[in-house]
């Protein structure tokens, strides 16, 4: 298997990052593109895989798309090809046909969609047949298991003869990517109504509007860890707004209690390091993509953490609370689960006189996770161009703040 050797790098040079694009906006600036009358500029999209996939199977005719390993890109075009003209197969790898699908199908099929699974129920590959008649424009999803199903079925809603009401069941998790699907649909001239579980969405039509895709905050939180790892850093990372539709500027909050401040400018934002605090408690809920960045942080910088809302995490590229907890064995550091759904991590963080190997198991955010590490010790790590799903110049970059 191909590796990444990373030296041990204490000191990061002073440098500018030019993060790559927001994964999510891109993904749903695409979709909103697609269901438009009127095709707008989109500037800035992202150069990851997952959104590459999308523009290629956007512009594809075949009727069967394979989205690789592409969550996002299986769950939008789902929804989309339930208003298309044509029926479509969706499949993908291995790994994608074990991750769950049934949520977002059913509620296809109660809006009026046929959905057929090829293989096993309630998981890709599957047929999708566009809806002819729209049976309800009121459904019912749980709010706790994955929001690209409600973001995927948001994004049709308008299309739909008799528009939609979405009433959410229980727990909503993720709540700021549902909120950036609402905020992006609005800036595209749809108005939509959340009040308590329930978003209504009257039938309307999509405009034109010049969007510019910010940097990603998912790929910035890796920096912050590099920054609070390193014994001296001061690291500028380019594109970022204060104010963004994104859910995962969250980690800026969460980094601040960890040792790193950020001070936005008109670009960007820089990070320096600061004191830290000894023991912190996080819900990931809101935000699960940064579960990974901060587990490792907290366990090298041996605080205290606890951690919940990580429910979805178990669906994701691999089961990423397993994954944590093998890899972060490997420094003599414990995931626990306290509670049901309730983790600390416990930490005897220790270092070794050889590199660590890191398996990545598929997961691009386990990758860029663990490599930080660096800034303490030789690390290797395994399938390095998994980052290539979200962050194709990742190595390049940490290539530029180590000199190595």
């Amino acid at each position: 298997m191909e590796t990444i050797h990373l030296k041990h790098s204490p000191k990061l040079k002073a440098v500018e990052i030019p993060l790559p694009a927001s994964k999510s906006e891109s993904n749903r600036a695409l979709i909103i593109n697609a269901l438009s009358g009127n095709p707008s500029e989109i500037q800035n999209l992202s150069e990851a895989r997952d959104t590459q996939t999308m523009i290629r199977l956007l512009a594809s005719s075949e009727e069967t798309l394979d989205v690789l390993d592409a969550g996002t890109t299986m769950r939008f075009l789902t929804a989309l090809s339930a208003v298309g003209e044509t029926p479509r197969i969706l499949t993908g790898t291995a790994r994608m046909q074990q991750r769950p699908i049934k949520i977002l199908g059913d509620a296809l099929k109660s809006i009026g969609a046929k959905v057929k699974y090829l293989g096993e129920e309630g998981f890709p590959p599957l047929k999708v047949k566009p809806i002819i008649d729209q049976k309800t424009n009121s459904i019912k999803m749980q709010g706790d298991v994955s929001s690209q199903f409600i973001s995927a079925v948001l994004m049709i809603a308008p299309c739909l003869p008799q528009g939609l009401n979405l009433e959410l069941k229980g727990k909503i998790g993720s709540r700021p990517y549902i909120q950036m699907t609402l905020d992006m649909m609005r800036l595209f001239g749809i108005h939509s109504n959340w009040t308590n579980q329930t978003i209504e969405i009257k039938p309307q039509q999509y405009k034109d509007y010049p969007y510019v895709v910010e940097s990603d905050w998912s790929g910035a939180s890796y920096w912050y860890s590099f920054v609070a790892l390193a014994d001296n850093a001061k690291i500028k990372l380019k594109g970022l707004r204060q104010k963004s539709l994104q859910g995962d500027i969250a980690i800026v909050h969460m980094m601040n209690q960890l040792g790193v401040m950020s001070t936005f400018e008109a670009d960007g934002v820089v990070l320096q390091k600061t004191p830290h605090s000894n023991e912190v408690n996080f819900d990931f809920s809101d935000c699960p993509d940064l579960a990974q960045t901060i587990a490792v942080v907290c366990a090298a910088k041996k605080i205290q953490c606890t951690m919940t809302g990580l429910e979805s995490l178990v669906i994701k590229e691999t089961n990423r609370v397993k994954a944590l907890k093998k890899e972060l064995k490997k420094f003599h550091v414990k995931l626990k689960e306290v509670a049901p759904e309730v983790f600390e991590i416990r930490s005897k963080f220790e270092l070794s006189d050889t590199p660590v190997e890191i398996e990545t198991y598929d997961d691009h955010r386990m990758a860029m996770a663990f490599a930080p590490l660096c800034t303490l010790q030789e690390i290797i790590i395994k399938d390095p161009s998994v980052v290539n799903k979200s962050y194709p110049g990742f190595w390049k970059d940490i290539a530029l703040a180590t000199g190595q």
